[in-house]
Formats: structure tokens, sequence, C-alpha cells
């Protein structure tokens, strides 16, 4: 295998056949799993998170390590495919509602940036519905931008910070 991925996951539409959003998740990484250059490893617990931007419902999020041969561009193009398969259309919307969402987060080869796409993912760091998820399946992986793990990512973020005087 060329090696590892951490690919986040999100969801806070049903679909016509899979259902709640946490089932949508589910499928999609039996999905993931079904292409022959994608093996799914370990998936993390599905947590429910408030929604950045104008959508109104509850995301359920969700991490995945997978193995694969392909390089970040590649594995890119089949997320996608899985993505449509799935019914997601681009509409244009920032952080809009979707049935599915899938975004390489980590490559255990390090960094990688072309015109589409950005390994690690640019905005990981900021989000806890990102990072509570990989924490859980990969502590021990590095930001390589950082050095930083998941946790100590996370703890950053959830640290109270001292009150201006």
């Amino acid at each position: 295998m060329k090696g590892r991925y951490l690919i986040a996951l999100g969801s806070n539409v049903r679909h016509h056949r899979h259902g709640a959003p946490e089932r949508v998740i589910r499928a999609a990484c039996a999905a993931m799993d079904a292409d022959p250059d994608l093996k799914v490893k370990r998936v993390s617990p599905v947590l429910r998170n408030t929604p950045i931007g104008p959508s109104r419902r509850r995301y359920a999020n969700t991490a995945a390590i997978v193995h694969s041969k392909l390089d970040p561009s590649d594995l890119l193009v089949r997320l996608k495919a899985v993505e449509r398969s799935f019914g997601r259309r681009r509409a244009g919307r920032r952080w809009g509602e979707r049935v599915i969402d899938l975004d390489i987060i980590l490559w255990s080869r390090g960094p990688w940036s072309t015109p589409g796409v950005t390994v690690p993912h640019p905005a990981f760091r900021e989000r806890t519905f990102v990072l509570h998820p990989a924490a859980a399946i990969a502590p021990d992986w590095r930001d390589p931008l950082t050095g930083l793990t998941p946790r100590h990512l996370l703890a950053r973020l959830t640290r109270p910070r001292p009150a201006p005087r």
C-alpha cells in the first residue's frame, strides 16, 4: 500500500435509501471499502455536532483510516465519486446541507499540495468535529506542519483562554 489516510466524513441530510445521517456515514464507509484500491481499516464512533454556517440541521461526523496505493489527487477523485453515488451535487453553497461529505485530512506520507487538493486539510486544526473522531482512532498521528497530534490540537481549541486584562 502506498499510504494511510485519515478521512473525515459528515452528513446532515436523510438519504432516501440509507436513512438517517449516521446510517449514511456507515454506508459511505462501506462504499469506500468496496473500492478495490481502498481499504477501510478503522472508523471512529459517530458524533453529533452543531452545524457551521447556514444549515440548521445537526451533523453526524466520524473519521476513518483508509489504506490506499493512490496518491491524494487520485483518492480525492474516488471520494468525490462516492459522494456523487449518494446524490451529492456541488451547489456552490459553502457549509450547506449535504447528504455526505468526505475530506482527506492527513496522509501518512506527509504534506501534498496541488491545485485540487491540499493535505493536511487546511482547516482541520480548527474543527473539533474533525479532531474528536481523529483523536479516537489516530491518537499518535501527527500534523506534519505543526508536529501536534489530534489530541494536542483538540486541547488547544477546548482549553479555556485567559481573560483579557
